[in-house]
């Protein structure tokens, strides 16, 4: 192998090397970013509280979606809101939509059926965001608590904002994402979609 050639494969190498750890970087940036978010509770006063949707299982939502609807629950007897949005739509049609289960248990807590408010069209948390949004403006709703998974916050607050919400993080005290198992898929899951989400909204 000639001088030049080696010189030149040397420098590949190097640019390669820079390349991965570049990645490695801003990838180790979002993660951090998310865990440190996850903390991050800024409940106050608000017109209304989105609670963004989760699995059912027939008419039960579940233990993910109950958690999150339990924490409704709390900001609206602590007074902190209103109402509350559910939101999440069916990946059948011959099934309940899971806004509607969340509204069965809304009721079966206590929550009067008149201060809940459903989202029953979207099947992703950018949709249950954006339709929210809509039905806010139709109710004169201008502020929002964004409840979620504490690994979820970050990027749920980063898609309402760009749906035009004036929203504030409140993520669920307890979560099903304990252990290592499942915490760690889980913040694989939402490292790459929050990423994927942040290098998507530079180009429309």
């Amino acid at each position: 192998m000639k001088k030049s050639d080696k010189k030149s494969r040397h420098i590949i190498l190097k640019i390669l090397l820079a390349l991965v750890i570049l990645a490695a970087v801003y990838i180790g940036k979002n993660v951090y970013d998310i865990c440190a978010f996850s903390t991050v509770d800024e409940a106050c006063r608000a017109d209304t509280a989105i609670i963004l949707g989760a699995a059912v299982y027939g008419d039960e939502p579940s233990p993910v979606y109950r958690e999150r609807i339990n924490h409704g629950v709390t900001l609206y007897r602590e007074g902190y809101v209103d109402q509350l949005i559910v939101t999440g739509g069916s990946p059948d049609d011959s099934e309940k939509t899971e806004a509607a289960v969340a509204k069965e248990y809304l009721v079966s807590q206590g929550i009067p059926a008149e201060d809940i408010l459903t989202e029953d069209q979207s099947s992703i948390t950018q949709e249950n965001l954006e339709n929210a949004k809509v039905i806010m403006d139709g109710n004169h709703l201008e502020t929002a608590v964004i409840v979620s998974d504490p690994l979820h916050m970050k990027r749920a607050m980063l898609l309402a904002e760009d749906a035009g919400i004036t929203a504030y993080s409140s993520p669920t005290p307890t979560t099903r994402y304990i252990s290592m198992r499942t915490k760690i898929p889980f913040l694989a899951r939402e490292t790459f979609y929050y990423i994927g989400y942040q290098w998507y909204r530079l180009f429309v």
